[in-house]
Protein backbone atom coordinates (compact mmCIF):
# COMPACT_ATOMS: atom_id res chain seq x y z
CA UNK A 1 0.00 0.00 0.00
CA UNK A 2 0.94 3.71 -0.84
CA UNK A 3 0.42 7.24 0.71
CA UNK A 4 1.43 9.68 -0.46
CA UNK A 5 1.33 13.41 1.87
CA UNK A 6 1.43 16.74 0.36
CA UNK A 7 3.35 19.09 2.49
CA UNK A 8 5.57 16.19 4.19
CA UNK A 9 8.10 18.90 4.89
CA UNK A 10 5.31 20.32 8.25
CA UNK A 11 6.74 20.09 11.26
CA UNK A 12 3.68 18.16 12.16
CA UNK A 13 4.80 14.77 10.02
CA UNK A 14 6.10 13.49 13.00
CA UNK A 15 2.38 12.80 14.61
CA UNK A 16 1.45 11.32 11.77
CA UNK A 17 4.34 9.29 10.75
CA UNK A 18 4.39 8.34 15.07
CA UNK A 19 0.58 7.10 13.95
CA UNK A 20 1.51 5.42 10.95
CA UNK A 21 3.55 2.95 12.54
CA UNK A 22 2.30 2.27 15.87
CA UNK A 23 -1.30 1.29 13.77
CA UNK A 24 0.62 -0.36 10.95
CA UNK A 25 -1.59 -3.59 11.75
CA UNK A 26 -4.60 -1.18 10.78
CA UNK A 27 -2.92 0.50 7.87
CA UNK A 28 0.00 -1.52 6.29
CA UNK A 29 1.91 1.09 4.41
CA UNK A 30 4.54 -0.49 2.40
CA UNK A 31 5.51 3.17 0.59
CA UNK A 32 5.49 6.44 2.29
CA UNK A 33 6.05 9.50 0.02
CA UNK A 34 6.67 12.73 1.67
CA UNK A 35 5.87 15.56 -1.07
CA UNK A 36 7.12 19.41 -0.19
CA UNK A 37 8.73 22.24 -2.25
CA UNK A 38 10.66 23.39 0.72
CA UNK A 39 13.77 20.71 0.07
CA UNK A 40 15.69 22.10 3.48
CA UNK A 41 12.36 21.06 5.89
CA UNK A 42 11.76 18.02 3.70
CA UNK A 43 14.90 16.36 4.31
CA UNK A 44 14.79 17.31 8.13
CA UNK A 45 11.82 16.01 8.45
CA UNK A 46 12.04 12.68 5.97
CA UNK A 47 15.11 11.96 8.27
CA UNK A 48 13.43 12.00 11.62
CA UNK A 49 10.70 9.77 10.13
CA UNK A 50 12.98 7.05 8.94
CA UNK A 51 14.44 6.74 12.32
CA UNK A 52 10.20 6.45 13.93
CA UNK A 53 9.77 3.86 11.15
CA UNK A 54 12.78 2.32 12.68
CA UNK A 55 12.98 2.51 16.15
CA UNK A 56 9.23 1.10 15.53
CA UNK A 57 10.20 -1.80 13.87
CA UNK A 58 8.19 -0.32 10.52
CA UNK A 59 9.78 -2.03 7.52
CA UNK A 60 8.07 0.29 4.98
CA UNK A 61 9.68 2.89 2.68
CA UNK A 62 10.08 6.61 3.34
CA UNK A 63 10.73 8.88 -0.14
CA UNK A 64 10.96 12.40 0.04
CA UNK A 65 10.46 14.49 -3.18
CA UNK A 66 9.52 17.91 -4.40
CA UNK A 67 8.21 16.36 -7.42
CA UNK A 68 4.64 16.21 -6.73
CA UNK A 69 3.94 14.25 -10.01
CA UNK A 70 6.46 11.77 -9.07
CA UNK A 71 5.53 11.48 -5.71
CA UNK A 72 1.72 10.53 -6.32
CA UNK A 73 2.19 8.38 -8.91
CA UNK A 74 0.29 4.99 -8.09
CA UNK A 75 -0.24 6.16 -4.45
CA UNK A 76 -3.66 4.31 -3.12
CA UNK A 77 -4.38 7.48 -1.01
CA UNK A 78 -2.92 10.92 -1.24
CA UNK A 79 -2.97 13.29 2.07
CA UNK A 80 -2.93 16.71 1.86
CA UNK A 81 -1.91 18.94 4.44
CA UNK A 82 -0.46 21.85 2.93
CA UNK A 83 -0.08 25.54 3.79
CA UNK A 84 -0.02 28.43 1.16
CA UNK A 85 2.54 31.01 2.05
CA UNK A 86 3.53 29.70 5.48
CA UNK A 87 3.53 30.58 8.47
CA UNK A 88 4.10 33.92 7.42
CA UNK A 89 0.92 34.46 5.49
CA UNK A 90 -1.42 32.82 8.44
CA UNK A 91 0.26 35.70 10.62
CA UNK A 92 -0.97 38.41 8.43
CA UNK A 93 -4.73 36.25 8.41
CA UNK A 94 -4.39 36.75 12.25
CA UNK A 95 -3.45 40.74 12.13
CA UNK A 96 -5.01 42.45 9.39
CA UNK A 97 -8.53 41.58 9.81
CA UNK A 98 -7.97 43.11 13.76
CA UNK A 99 -7.64 46.60 12.28
CA UNK A 100 -11.65 46.20 11.66
CA UNK A 101 -12.44 45.12 14.55
CA UNK A 102 -12.84 41.48 13.23
CA UNK A 103 -11.58 38.15 14.29
CA UNK A 104 -8.18 37.54 12.89
CA UNK A 105 -8.23 33.46 12.71
CA UNK A 106 -6.46 31.26 9.90
CA UNK A 107 -9.82 29.07 9.10
CA UNK A 108 -12.83 31.50 9.85
CA UNK A 109 -13.42 35.35 9.09
CA UNK A 110 -11.18 37.08 6.91
CA UNK A 111 -8.91 35.32 7.57
CA UNK A 112 -9.95 32.15 6.73
CA UNK A 113 -11.40 33.58 3.69
CA UNK A 114 -7.87 34.89 2.37
CA UNK A 115 -6.78 30.71 3.28
CA UNK A 116 -9.45 29.78 1.15
CA UNK A 117 -8.38 31.82 -1.75
CA UNK A 118 -4.66 30.93 -1.51
CA UNK A 119 -5.44 27.42 -1.73
CA UNK A 120 -8.05 26.30 -3.65
CA UNK A 121 -6.47 26.63 -6.76
CA UNK A 122 -3.51 24.88 -5.60
CA UNK A 123 -5.22 22.20 -3.61
CA UNK A 124 -7.49 21.81 -7.06
CA UNK A 125 -3.88 21.71 -9.42
CA UNK A 126 -2.63 18.77 -7.34
CA UNK A 127 -5.88 16.66 -7.38
CA UNK A 128 -5.98 16.88 -11.16
CA UNK A 129 -2.24 15.73 -11.14
CA UNK A 130 -3.57 12.93 -8.76
CA UNK A 131 -5.74 12.32 -10.95
CA UNK A 132 -4.02 11.84 -14.32
CA UNK A 133 -1.42 9.31 -12.93
CA UNK A 134 -3.62 7.63 -10.56
CA UNK A 135 -7.39 8.35 -10.84
CA UNK A 136 -8.88 5.33 -7.92
CA UNK A 137 -6.52 7.00 -5.90
CA UNK A 138 -8.49 8.82 -2.68
CA UNK A 139 -7.60 12.16 -1.58
CA UNK A 140 -7.65 13.23 1.71
CA UNK A 141 -7.93 16.76 3.08
CA UNK A 142 -6.45 17.72 6.35
CA UNK A 143 -5.84 21.26 4.33
CA UNK A 144 -7.64 24.37 5.54
CA UNK A 145 -10.08 25.57 5.47
CA UNK A 146 -11.40 21.93 5.15
CA UNK A 147 -14.77 22.27 4.27
CA UNK A 148 -14.27 25.23 1.62
CA UNK A 149 -11.42 23.03 0.31
CA UNK A 150 -13.19 19.66 -0.20
CA UNK A 151 -16.06 21.47 -1.54
CA UNK A 152 -13.84 22.24 -4.62
CA UNK A 153 -12.47 18.84 -4.50
CA UNK A 154 -16.03 16.89 -4.71
CA UNK A 155 -17.17 19.56 -7.36
CA UNK A 156 -14.47 19.17 -9.89
CA UNK A 157 -14.85 15.51 -9.20
CA UNK A 158 -12.49 14.41 -6.83
CA UNK A 159 -12.71 11.16 -4.78
CA UNK A 160 -12.24 13.37 -1.43
CA UNK A 161 -13.53 13.23 1.94
CA UNK A 162 -12.69 16.19 4.82
CA UNK A 163 -10.91 15.22 8.00
CA UNK A 164 -10.62 17.38 11.28
CA UNK A 165 -9.20 16.43 14.24
CA UNK A 166 -11.90 18.20 16.48
CA UNK A 167 -14.50 15.12 16.88
CA UNK A 168 -11.76 12.48 17.66
CA UNK A 169 -10.36 15.21 20.10
CA UNK A 170 -13.97 15.26 21.76
CA UNK A 171 -14.10 11.53 21.59
CA UNK A 172 -10.93 10.68 23.40
CA UNK A 173 -11.84 13.86 26.05
CA UNK A 174 -15.46 12.18 26.57
CA UNK A 175 -14.09 8.50 26.81
CA UNK A 176 -11.60 9.55 29.90
CA UNK A 177 -14.29 11.34 31.45
CA UNK A 178 -16.18 8.03 31.26
CA UNK A 179 -13.33 5.60 31.89
CA UNK A 180 -14.28 3.39 28.62
CA UNK A 181 -12.32 2.97 25.23
CA UNK A 182 -12.50 5.85 23.18
CA UNK A 183 -13.99 3.28 20.61
CA UNK A 184 -17.03 2.94 22.76
CA UNK A 185 -18.01 6.51 22.12
CA UNK A 186 -20.35 7.89 19.59
CA UNK A 187 -20.72 11.28 18.79
CA UNK A 188 -23.93 12.86 17.90
CA UNK A 189 -21.82 15.74 15.70
CA UNK A 190 -23.32 18.09 13.72
CA UNK A 191 -22.37 21.20 12.03
CA UNK A 192 -19.89 22.36 9.50
CA UNK A 193 -16.13 22.28 9.33
CA UNK A 194 -14.97 24.24 12.51
CA UNK A 195 -18.73 25.18 13.29
CA UNK A 196 -19.96 21.96 15.05
CA UNK A 197 -21.82 20.59 18.04
CA UNK A 198 -21.92 17.37 20.28
CA UNK A 199 -25.70 17.20 20.23
CA UNK A 200 -24.92 13.50 22.31
CA UNK A 201 -22.67 11.28 23.49
CA UNK A 202 -23.84 7.48 22.80
CA UNK A 203 -21.65 4.62 23.98
CA UNK A 204 -21.50 1.62 21.90
CA UNK A 205 -22.47 2.95 18.46
CA UNK A 206 -25.36 5.30 16.72
CA UNK A 207 -28.44 3.48 18.81
CA UNK A 208 -26.73 3.37 22.40
CA UNK A 209 -27.42 5.40 25.23
CA UNK A 210 -27.06 9.34 24.88
CA UNK A 211 -24.60 10.33 27.94
CA UNK A 212 -24.44 13.83 27.10
CA UNK A 213 -26.96 15.03 29.98
CA UNK A 214 -24.56 13.09 32.28
CA UNK A 215 -21.38 14.49 30.85
CA UNK A 216 -22.48 18.05 31.31
CA UNK A 217 -23.67 18.01 34.84
CA UNK A 218 -20.63 16.00 36.38
CA UNK A 219 -18.30 17.50 34.00
CA UNK A 220 -19.26 20.65 32.36
CA UNK A 221 -17.19 23.05 34.33
CA UNK A 222 -14.12 21.05 32.92
CA UNK A 223 -15.86 20.97 29.59
CA UNK A 224 -16.69 24.29 29.49
CA UNK A 225 -13.08 26.01 30.91
CA UNK A 226 -11.49 24.09 27.71
CA UNK A 227 -13.53 25.93 25.51
CA UNK A 228 -13.05 29.09 27.26
CA UNK A 229 -16.60 29.80 27.56
CA UNK A 230 -19.32 30.16 30.71
CA UNK A 231 -20.20 26.82 32.05
CA UNK A 232 -23.80 28.44 32.59
CA UNK A 233 -23.64 29.18 28.92
CA UNK A 234 -22.96 25.39 27.73
CA UNK A 235 -25.37 24.40 30.48
CA UNK A 236 -28.06 26.43 28.86
CA UNK A 237 -27.12 25.42 25.20
CA UNK A 238 -27.43 21.62 26.56
CA UNK A 239 -25.21 20.81 24.37
CA UNK A 240 -21.79 21.04 23.96
CA UNK A 241 -20.11 23.60 20.89
CA UNK A 242 -16.66 23.38 19.08
CA UNK A 243 -14.12 25.43 20.48
CA UNK A 244 -14.45 27.79 17.23
CA UNK A 245 -17.76 28.69 18.43
CA UNK A 246 -16.44 30.95 20.75
CA UNK A 247 -15.04 33.10 17.75
CA UNK A 248 -19.22 33.81 17.41
CA UNK A 249 -20.66 33.55 20.58
CA UNK A 250 -18.03 36.11 22.17
CA UNK A 251 -16.64 37.59 18.95
CA UNK A 252 -15.35 41.12 20.65
CA UNK A 253 -14.01 39.38 23.49
CA UNK A 254 -12.06 37.39 21.57
CA UNK A 255 -11.08 40.58 19.44
CA UNK A 256 -9.84 42.22 22.27
CA UNK A 257 -7.76 39.43 23.39
CA UNK A 258 -6.14 38.72 20.02
CA UNK A 259 -5.49 42.32 20.30
CA UNK A 260 -3.41 42.10 23.09
CA UNK A 261 -1.08 39.13 22.59
CA UNK A 262 1.14 38.02 19.89
CA UNK A 263 -0.33 36.13 16.98
CA UNK A 264 -0.65 32.39 17.12
CA UNK A 265 1.45 32.03 14.12
CA UNK A 266 4.35 33.81 16.10
CA UNK A 267 4.12 31.49 18.37
CA UNK A 268 3.96 28.52 15.76
CA UNK A 269 6.79 29.97 14.26
CA UNK A 270 8.86 30.09 17.13
CA UNK A 271 7.89 26.41 17.65
CA UNK A 272 8.92 25.29 14.11
CA UNK A 273 12.10 27.20 14.48
CA UNK A 274 12.86 24.74 17.67
CA UNK A 275 10.96 21.70 16.33
CA UNK A 276 13.23 22.12 13.22
CA UNK A 277 16.70 22.00 15.34
CA UNK A 278 15.50 19.08 16.81
CA UNK A 279 14.75 16.96 13.71
CA UNK A 280 18.68 17.42 12.63
CA UNK A 281 19.72 15.63 15.69
CA UNK A 282 20.11 11.94 14.16
CA UNK A 283 20.22 10.66 17.64
CA UNK A 284 16.03 11.78 17.69
CA UNK A 285 13.96 8.93 16.55
CA UNK A 286 11.11 9.69 18.53
CA UNK A 287 8.41 12.78 18.29
CA UNK A 288 9.41 15.21 20.32
CA UNK A 289 7.33 16.36 23.62
CA UNK A 290 7.22 20.31 21.87
CA UNK A 291 5.44 18.65 19.17
CA UNK A 292 1.93 18.54 21.45
CA UNK A 293 2.09 22.09 21.48
CA UNK A 294 1.89 22.16 18.35
CA UNK A 295 -1.85 21.41 17.66
CA UNK A 296 -3.19 18.81 15.27
CA UNK A 297 -4.01 16.29 18.46
CA UNK A 298 -5.03 12.98 17.56
CA UNK A 299 -4.45 13.89 13.91
CA UNK A 300 -2.42 10.52 12.89
CA UNK A 301 -4.82 8.15 14.52
CA UNK A 302 -8.02 9.81 12.33
CA UNK A 303 -5.56 9.76 9.11
CA UNK A 304 -4.53 6.27 9.86
CA UNK A 305 -8.49 5.30 10.47
CA UNK A 306 -9.81 7.23 7.57
CA UNK A 307 -7.83 5.59 5.18
CA UNK A 308 -7.63 2.07 6.45
CA UNK A 309 -11.49 2.33 5.55
CA UNK A 310 -11.70 3.86 2.55
CA UNK A 311 -8.49 1.56 1.20
CA UNK A 312 -10.96 -1.60 2.55
CA UNK A 313 -7.96 -2.11 5.27
CA UNK A 314 -10.19 -2.25 8.10
CA UNK A 315 -10.67 1.26 10.08
CA UNK A 316 -14.40 2.03 12.54
CA UNK A 317 -17.24 1.96 10.42
CA UNK A 318 -18.16 5.11 11.34
CA UNK A 319 -16.13 8.44 11.68
CA UNK A 320 -16.55 11.72 12.07
CA UNK A 321 -15.54 13.22 8.29
CA UNK A 322 -16.95 16.43 5.98
CA UNK A 323 -18.64 15.07 2.51
CA UNK A 324 -21.69 16.16 0.34
CA UNK A 325 -24.91 16.78 2.43
CA UNK A 326 -27.36 14.78 0.34
CA UNK A 327 -30.33 15.65 1.84
CA UNK A 328 -29.25 14.72 5.85
CA UNK A 329 -29.90 18.65 6.25
CA UNK A 330 -32.72 19.16 5.28
CA UNK A 331 -32.33 23.05 5.07
CA UNK A 332 -28.93 22.61 2.85
CA UNK A 333 -28.58 22.03 -0.55
CA UNK A 334 -27.24 18.47 -1.20
CA UNK A 335 -23.70 19.83 -2.30
CA UNK A 336 -23.18 21.65 0.75
CA UNK A 337 -20.44 20.15 2.96
CA UNK A 338 -21.08 18.96 5.97
CA UNK A 339 -18.97 17.42 8.90
CA UNK A 340 -20.83 14.54 10.42
CA UNK A 341 -20.82 10.87 11.81
CA UNK A 342 -20.79 8.70 8.48
CA UNK A 343 -20.46 5.18 7.42
CA UNK A 344 -17.40 5.08 5.91
CA UNK A 345 -15.93 2.41 3.08
CA UNK A 346 -14.11 1.63 -0.21
CA UNK A 347 -17.31 3.39 -1.33
CA UNK A 348 -16.72 6.67 0.21
CA UNK A 349 -18.37 8.49 3.49
CA UNK A 350 -22.62 8.13 3.81
CA UNK A 351 -23.91 10.60 6.29
CA UNK A 352 -25.74 8.76 8.89
CA UNK A 353 -29.40 10.29 9.82
CA UNK A 354 -29.63 13.51 12.09
CA UNK A 355 -32.15 14.68 13.98
CA UNK A 356 -34.04 18.10 13.24
CA UNK A 357 -31.66 20.76 14.87
CA UNK A 358 -32.78 23.52 17.17
CA UNK A 359 -32.98 26.72 15.19
CA UNK A 360 -30.40 28.09 16.77
CA UNK A 361 -28.01 26.06 15.63
CA UNK A 362 -29.14 25.56 11.78
CA UNK A 363 -29.63 29.60 11.47
CA UNK A 364 -25.65 29.39 11.88
CA UNK A 365 -25.06 26.81 10.16
CA UNK A 366 -26.99 27.90 7.03
CA UNK A 367 -25.95 31.76 7.43
CA UNK A 368 -22.09 29.59 7.10
CA UNK A 369 -22.64 27.73 4.31
CA UNK A 370 -23.98 30.73 1.95
CA UNK A 371 -20.21 32.46 3.11
CA UNK A 372 -19.18 29.21 1.69
CA UNK A 373 -21.05 29.33 -1.20
CA UNK A 374 -19.64 32.78 -1.81
CA UNK A 375 -16.53 31.92 -0.65
CA UNK A 376 -16.07 29.31 -3.29
CA UNK A 377 -16.51 31.36 -5.77
CA UNK A 378 -14.23 33.72 -5.44
CA UNK A 379 -12.04 31.43 -4.71
CA UNK A 380 -12.41 29.71 -8.43
CA UNK A 381 -13.19 33.00 -9.89
CA UNK A 382 -11.60 35.92 -8.25
CA UNK A 383 -12.40 39.51 -8.64
CA UNK A 384 -12.82 41.95 -5.78
CA UNK A 385 -16.64 41.94 -5.99
CA UNK A 386 -16.75 37.91 -5.10
CA UNK A 387 -14.22 39.01 -1.91
CA UNK A 388 -16.45 41.64 -1.05
CA UNK A 389 -19.78 39.63 -1.16
CA UNK A 390 -18.30 36.87 0.72
CA UNK A 391 -16.87 39.13 3.58
CA UNK A 392 -20.24 40.92 3.62
CA UNK A 393 -22.38 37.55 3.73
CA UNK A 394 -20.03 36.04 6.58
CA UNK A 395 -21.70 36.52 10.04
CA UNK A 396 -18.48 37.67 11.87
CA UNK A 397 -18.36 40.88 9.16
CA UNK A 398 -21.90 41.40 8.09
CA UNK A 399 -21.26 45.32 7.94
CA UNK A 400 -20.61 46.80 4.64
CA UNK A 401 -17.61 48.88 6.00
CA UNK A 402 -16.07 46.27 7.52
CA UNK A 403 -16.64 44.14 4.54
CA UNK A 404 -14.92 47.00 2.06
CA UNK A 405 -11.98 47.62 4.23
CA UNK A 406 -11.20 43.85 4.83
CA UNK A 407 -11.13 43.37 1.43
CA UNK A 408 -8.74 45.94 0.52
CA UNK A 409 -6.32 44.48 3.42
CA UNK A 410 -7.04 41.19 2.12
CA UNK A 411 -6.12 41.61 -1.52
CA UNK A 412 -3.48 43.77 -0.51
CA UNK A 413 -1.62 41.00 1.64
CA UNK A 414 -2.43 38.49 -0.44
CA UNK A 415 -1.41 39.97 -3.80
CA UNK A 416 1.42 37.03 -4.80
CA UNK A 417 -1.03 34.47 -4.22
CA UNK A 418 -3.30 36.08 -6.64
CA UNK A 419 -3.45 35.08 -9.89
CA UNK A 420 -6.21 37.53 -10.38
CA UNK A 421 -5.35 40.70 -8.48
Amino acid sequence: MKLAVVGGGSTYTPELIDGFARLRDTLPITELVLIDPAADRLELVGGLARRIFARQGHDGKIVTTSDVDAGVEGADAVLLQLRVGGQAARNQDETWPLECGCVGQETTGAGGLAKALRTVPVVLDIAERVRRTNPDAWIIDFTNPVGIVTRALLQAGHRAVGLCNVAIGFQRKFAAMLDVAPADIHLGHVGLNHLTWETAVRLGGPEGENVLPRLLAEHGEAIAGDLRLPHSIVDRLGVVPSYYLRYFYAHDEVVRELGSKPSRAAEVAAMEKELLEMYGDPALDEKPALLAKRGGAFYSEAAVDLAASLLGAGGSPYQVVNTYNNGTLSFLPDDAVIEVQAAVGPQGASPLPVAPLDPLYAGLIANVTAYEDLALEAALRGGRERVFRALLAHPLVGQYAYADGLTDRLIAHNREHLAWA
